[in-house]
């Protein structure tokens, strides 16, 4: 007769598996990668956002910076985690320039992900220094349309969203401006307050303090409505009809997440934005908050996605 122990084992085994699959989710803690340095805007977004959701869901949620290739790395590691609602990604527009930017295969921005939520918008503007004979949008389109080629601007560097919209913007309004890439926003800001270039494309909320004591001057956002915190800045369709990017932030998972776990993922965030606390914080920062459904989201991304494509093709713009 066979000894019973293996079977005892194996029973023992497959009574532990059980055990630990019928635990309710969340039971340990989850990681919100965000694929860039500490500091922005999706860094401070993801932490505001996801520490309230771990109260939400009696758990911690742990922000995990993965910076590098622009978010590229930080992306790749989520699109081939685990399907189990442990691994989320806090992104943003780059999330779906990248796969037209490189030349290499990498993440399908669609096919690769499941929708959680869309937080937020925030806002992008074109900026000038105050030298610059253009005090409207208007007027540098003109200006530019005299000279072409003649007018440089900065941005984060090649492939970034400051750049792509500037891009989207010159192929829209039908002018030359030369494009001068820079290591990151800052760089640019400075070189533009310094007089360095005439223009730069930039995140609203670092350049008001700027634009608030004559430093830069506002000449368009990128956005479709103008901003709460400084509704007096026009946006850029106002002049040149049918342009509207908005800069968009929200919580993505691996594609098969189950959709139990994206719905439990989904409530937690939206209690998490309502609670007057995470309100505050989101107005504070000067963002638009979204929320929505997980649907809305996912064809948000799967529109962007088309969009991007096109203006990289259109920019040339290209990373090896």
């Amino acid at each position: 007769m066979q000894p019973a122990y293996p079977f005892i084992a194996a029973a023992l085994l497959a009574a532990a598996f059980s055990a630990q699959a019928a635990q309710p989710y969340p039971s340990k803690v989850i990681r919100m990668i965000v694929p860039l340095a500490p500091g922005g805007t999706g860094d401070t977004l993801a932490r505001t956002v996801s520490e309230e959701m771990g109260r939400q869901l009696n758990t911690n949620i742990v922000v995990d910076n993965r910076p590098g290739a622009g978010g590229l790395i930080g992306t790749e590691t989520v699109a081939t985690a685990a399907p189990d609602g442990y691994t989320l990604i806090n992104v943003s527009p780059s999330h779906v320039i990248n796969p037209a930017l490189h030349t290499r295969k990498t993440y399908d921005p669609v096919r690769d992900f499941e929708a959680v939520i869309h937080i937020a918008n925030t806002y992008q503007i074109i900026v000038a220094h105050p030298s610059l004979p253009a005090k409207t949008l208007k007027d540098l389109i003109d200006l530019a349309k005299k000279s072409p080629g003649k007018l440089s601007y900065g941005s984060a560097g090649t492939g970034s969203a400051t750049h792509l919209n500037m891009e989207l913007f010159k192929s829209m309004a039908g002018v030359d401006i030369a494009h001068i890439p820079y290591k990151g926003s800052t760089f640019a800001r400075n070189d533009v307050v310094a007089g360095q270039i005439q223009i730069a494309m930039d995140g609203l909320l670092p350049v008001l303090p700027l634009i608030r004591d004559g430093r830069l001057r506002p000449l368009g956002l990128t956005s479709s409505k103008r901003s709460q915190a400084a509704p007096e800045i026009p946006t850029i369709g106002e002049f040149v009809p049918g342009y509207a990017t908005d800069t968009w932030y929200g919580i993505l998972a691996p594609a098969k997440t189950p959709k139990a776990i994206i719905a439990t993922l989904h409530g937690a965030a939206v209690k998490a934005m309502n609670t007057p606390a995470t309100a505050a914080r989101l107005k504070q920062l000067g963002t638009d908050p979204v929320g929505g459904t997980s649907e809305q989201f996912a064809k948000l991304i799967a529109s962007e996605a088309k969009l991007w494509a096109k203006v990289v093709q259109v920019s040339g713009a290209k990373v090896n």
